[in-house]
């Protein structure tokens, strides 16, 4: 295995984590946005406000989309990885 085949495949593995991250990341922005605007409209500080939207809007979102998550990172071990660990 060469340097640059262990780069390319190092480069596919944090694309991957990008992808499967990317759902739960957004969501976790756009209620974080949404619950300071809030906040800073009704002068309400309450440190609860800000975890449970958040927690339950995750994971809303991860449930929807963890066939996603397994189908991308299934798809990158038997395309990526285990052919190279098959090949030597």
């Amino acid at each position: 295995m060469t340097e640059s085949m262990i780069f390319d495949m190092m480069r596919q593995g944090l694309w991957v984590a990008v992808l499967i991250a990317a759902p739960l990341l957004t969501v976790a922005l756009v209620a974080g946005v949404v619950v300071g605007l809030f906040q800073a409209l009704t002068s309400i500080q309450e440190m609860t406000l800000t975890f449970v939207p958040k927690a339950a809007l995750m994971l809303a979102v991860f449930w929807v989309s963890m066939s996603f998550m397994t189908s991308t990172l299934v798809s990158f071990f038997t395309d990526s990885i285990i052919p190279q660990i098959a090949g030597g």
